[in-house]
């Protein structure tokens, strides 16, 4: 599943990060592998995204978000 995908309020983690021109600069802003991600906000048309990384915010377009693979995280069921 990709980061873009995900629904407001999914819990997800991050497995990687696609190889591509901008995955360096993903991966600076806290987008490594095992980080857990919150998305917190959309706007009206679906572009950009916000997410909650590891205790921060971090905007990004939907096109940049379909660059990081995720899985959704499991709970016990809460």
């Amino acid at each position: 599943m990709l980061l873009a995908d995900i629904k407001k309020g999914d819990m997800v983690v991050i497995k990687r990060v696609k190889p591509g021109a901008i995955k360096d600069k993903l991966m600076e802003m806290g987008c490594v592998p095992g980080t857990p991600v919150y998305l917190s906000l959309k706007a009206p048309l679906g572009d950009p995204l916000a997410f909650n990384i590891d205790g921060y915010f971090l905007s990004m377009r939907k096109a940049e978000a379909a660059q990081i693979e995720v899985e959704y995280v499991e709970t016990d069921g809460e």
